[in-house]
């Protein structure tokens, strides 16, 4: 296939590292430029709850979860249709992180931030964590195919990443 022959192209949005992003966003900003092609961008929460919600027959509640440092990961709530129930948000992990939802359903919890939660929740019978769930292009394909469907199309001039969070430049520390 020629590059010439892409209808879109599609890039997910974020969270998620800063560099990881920019330099997805600024490939994919600049094939569509090149291109005359739209961009189509995707919350990379919900590609892992898509990804996720394929095998997800009990309808429990997916709750992707990427690493941001410390205690803190980005997270997301959705329902089996793929609903948002709570934003997109940077959350610090406690305890009783999710204990009303928990008390009412059962929530999947995977991503390279749902470790820390799983050592918390450890016994919790509502929260079910799985294992080794990564944003997949698999995944961005068929969002993104439902959003060229629609006409759903970034302005490449002015898109940017969703960071979530600024950018905190530190020093290296010293090495001996």
């Amino acid at each position: 296939m020629e590059m010439t022959e892409l209808d879109a192209v599609a890039v997910s949005k974020g969270p998620g590292s800063y560099t990881g992003l920019r330099i997805g966003v600024s490939t994919a900003k600049g094939l569509c430029y090149a291109l005359d092609k739209p961009l189509i961008a995707v919350n990379t929460l919900l590609v892992m709850a898509n990804e996720v919600n394929q095998q997800n027959h009990s309808q429990a509640l997916l709750c992707p979860m990427i690493d941001a440092r410390r205690m803190e990961v980005y997270t997301a709530l959705y329902d089996g249709e793929l609903n948002e129930l709570e934003k997109t948000s940077a959350k610090i992990l406690e305890e009783n992180s999710f204990d009303e939802t928990l008390n009412q359903k059962q929530v999947l919890f995977f991503g390279n931030g749902a470790d820390k939660f799983m050592a918390l929740k450890n016994g919790e019978a509502n929260a079910v964590f799985i294992d080794n769930i990564t944003p997949s292009a698999w995944s961005v394909g068929l969002l993104a195919n439902q959003a060229f469907l629609k006409g759903d199309f970034e302005d490449v001039a002015y898109f940017e990443p969703f960071y979530l969070k600024d950018f905190v430049a530190t020093k290296p520390k010293k090495v001996l």
